[in-house]
């Protein structure tokens, strides 16, 4: 059963904003109470907080599905929608957010550190909001944005100071259970420890952590064995310990070819030419590990390395190994740039000075843009009046006046939003927008055909006022 995940696929959706309401203030003795539309709610965002009581990412992996809330309707008498509630998802410390290309998005590490992964969609205005000097009564409201969302990936890189890197069965899982707290499993056979360990070692005044990584061979960082699978948690680590096993029992093996091969396999992988070294000779207590380790510890310092000779099962070495980890950890702190407070930085998101573009494709015309873009989501496209108002605000923003410079005549097909979820209708030029050129409520001529029944209407009205026609009724003879 598994038990630890560092890399999952995420599907987040944040939740939807409400719709506004389109109402009228209805009270006894008051026909004309006006528009008491209330706004929609905001939808509720997708967050990722680093928690330091959280330490694998098994719970995307069987819940890789995770929406917020959406946002409630407003309501008549200027009663605003609920808020979508935001989801908050934590995530271990370390944790790397890539989009579905591979790019990263953040890399979270400190308790605390927030990522918004899906932000919420706006409620939709209700007709009170959208009441002015010359649209007294609007018959409509604007509606709910969808909330964004999509595909993430999240991979864990363990934070620790310490790794433990060498061969399968060298003792490494040994070692950290025996320098820490933790409790590994251990047993005499390869690839006994198929997810990462952590510890924490105490020497003097000086704590740090320590990582047990999964054994690596030859090809490691091309994907052989489970090396590929967890070398990105040596990335973060600011000490790196080989562990040499000088009692193996494999002949076409001896310590310092297996240290050329790790090494090799950690320059390939990439990024951790700068972090210390440190050599631990283990299973000393060993007679033969013994001679071994007394043959090769001149060449491995005349390496320049500092090398250790320790049992992990006899307990021979661990303190002077613990305190010189301690002495390598602080001097690592100590070299690292001074963190300074989380300071809030605003960065506007640069736009062009019209907020839109237009360009021809197969003789479409297709307008981009924040603006009108946000305005035809919002758009109720069932009720003229709404219609209407969303061509007064592309006429007010300028599209029209540029689908002229660029060409386009009456009829032509122009389409607002990207190709495969696009709005499109055929583009008439009006020669003048505003409330002035409203008809009854929810309706605006501009969009529809002449109205037989008013033309009815205003014939017998005008008959009424004819004066030939009153003295024709009165002289019958």
């Amino acid at each position: 059963m598994t038990t630890f995940v560092d890399r999952v696929e995420l599907h987040v959706a944040a939740g939807n904003g409400g719709h506004g309401c389109a109402s009228v203030h209805r009270e006894k003795f008051k026909p004309l109470g006006g528009p008491d539309g209330g706004n929609g709610g905001r939808g509720g965002d997708v967050t990722l907080v680093v928690d330091q009581s959280v330490t694998t990412l098994l719970d995307y992996h069987h819940h890789p599905h995770r929406k917020a809330t959406n946002g409630q309707p407003g309501a008549g008498d200027n009663r605003s929608g609920k808020d979508g509630q935001d989801l908050v998802l934590p995530v271990p410390d370390g944790t790397v957010v890539y989009d579905k290309d591979g790019n990263v998005l953040a890399d979270m590490v400190g308790h605390g550190t927030t990522y918004v992964a899906g932000e919420g969609g706006r409620g939709g205005l209700g007709n009170a909001a959208l009441a002015s000097a010359r649209r007294k009564a609007p018959g409509f409201a604007l509606l709910g944005e969808p909330g964004k969302g999509g595909d993430i990936v999240l991979e864990l890189k363990t934070v620790a100071d310490v790794a433990l890197v060498g061969y399968p069965s060298a003792g490494k899982s040994s070692l950290i259970s025996v320098l820490s707290a933790a409790k590994p499993k251990i047993a005499d056979y390869p690839f006994t420890t198929l997810v990462p360990n952590l510890g924490v070692v105490t020497a003097g005044s000086t704590v740090y952590t320590i990582a047990d990584v999964p054994g690596l061979i030859p090809g490691a960082s091309q994907g052989r064995g489970l090396g590929l699978e967890f070398l990105r948690h040596v990335e973060r680590c600011s000490v790196l310990v080989h562990v040499l096993d000088t009692a193996t029992l494999e002949s076409d093996r001896d310590p310092l070819t297996d240290l050329d091969v790790i090494e090799e396999e950690l320059a390939q992988y990439g990024g951790l030419g700068d972090r210390p070294r440190v050599v631990v000779l283990n299973k000393v207590d060993i007679p033969d590990g013994q001679e071994l380790a007394d043959m090769i510890r001149p060449d491995l310092e005349a390496r320049g390395y500092r090398v250790f000779e320790v049992s992990a099962v006899a307990h021979l070495g661990l303190k002077e190994l613990s305190f010189a980890l301690a002495e390598v950890v602080s001097k690592a702190r100590a070299a690292k740039p001074k963190e300074e407070s989380t300071r809030v930085v605003i960065r506007p998101r640069a736009v062009d000075d019209e907020g839109f573009t237009i360009t021809e494709e197969d003789g479409v015309y297709r307008v981009r843009g924040e603006k009108p873009e946000r305005w035809v989501r919002q758009t109720d496209f069932s009720n003229d009046e709404a219609v209407g108002y969303l061509a007064d605000r592309l006429s007010r923003l300028g599209v029209e006046e540029k689908l002229m410079k660029a060409g386009a005549r009456a009829g032509d097909a122009v389409a607002i939003g990207p190709e495969e979820n696009a709005v499109v209708f055929d583009w008439e030029p009006t020669v003048m927008a505003g409330a002035e050129m409203l008809g009854r409520r929810g309706e605006d001529h501009r969009l529809d055909a002449p109205r037989p029944a008013a033309t009815r209407r205003r014939d017998r009205e005008a008959q009424r006022d004819d004066p030939q026609r009153e003295y024709d009724e009165f002289n019958p003879f």
